[in-house]
């Protein structure tokens, strides 16, 4: 499995005959300067966590010039075929729910935030539940996507139903758990192999490096690789 790291909450991960993007924001992304049409070339999944324009980012886009297939809340999705991505081309869940997306399952599971899509003149569309991903794959490992959340005590549930050896978990407080509560909940609840830390260092009101998190993970045992904005790493 490869996987690559464009800043906030966006990743390819490459596995098997997958090329998925989870949260693709590029477009207005700060730690991303060199547009969409690099990271999506071949992809054939895009993933969704929740509506916020940071995470659906360019998916209408990537959507209708790849045909990939959009994974995502049904709320999402049919937002998504109003702004014209094919219907017939998504693959709609929702928490508890797995679905086959061909090479791979992912599962829907909790998050603490919330999901909308801001419109003209400040109103908001409400657009489900936000969601962590649960991605796994037949000869691989296990990958999980927190979304945006904070600490909650079933995520020991989700380490229990489904033992992910890899994490992406949001460490930018504010919006999401800070570094030192995420590094808790890593500890706590999982048994990860690797984390990957995101969120962070995109706006200025969030915290701007990784390092209360790793400083949390130090002695776990865990890898937590210090990723650059646009590098991939082979798990």
């Amino acid at each position: 499995m490869d996987l690559t790291w464009y800043g906030h909450s966006a990743f390819r991960v490459d596995a098997g005959d997958a090329r998925i993007l989870i949260d693709p924001f590029f477009s207005g992304n700060p730690s991303w300067n060199d547009g969409w049409e690099g990271p999506a070339e071949g992809v054939t999944h895009v993933l969704l966590t929740h509506g916020h324009d940071d995470h659906i980012g360019d998916a209408v886009e990537i959507l209708k010039k790849t045909g990939a297939m959009l994974v995502a809340n049904f709320e999402i999705c049919m937002f998504l075929v109003g702004k014209g991505v094919d219907q017939n081309r998504i693959n709609p869940g929702n928490h508890g729910g797995t679905v086959d997306c061909g090479g791979f399952t992912t599962t829907f599971v909790n998050a603490l935030h919330s999901s909308s899509s801001a419109g003209e003149g400040g109103a908001n569309t409400y657009l489900g539940n936000p969601a962590g991903l649960v991605l796994h794959f037949p000869e691989d490992k296990t990958l999980y996507h927190m979304g945006d959340t904070d600490i909650f005590g079933d995520m020991a549930l989700i380490h229990e139903l489904h033992q992910p050896e890899i994490g992406l978990v949001p460490v930018g407080d504010r919006f999401t758990m800070g570094g030192a509560v995420a590094a808790l909940a890593c500890r706590r609840y999982f048994k990860f192999d690797t984390v990957l830390p995101c969120h962070f260092g995109t706006f200025p009101i969030i915290d701007q490096t990784a390092q209360k998190f790793i400083d949390g993970m130090e002695g776990s045992g865990v890898n937590v690789p210090a990723l650059k904005v646009g590098e991939t790493i082979s798990l």
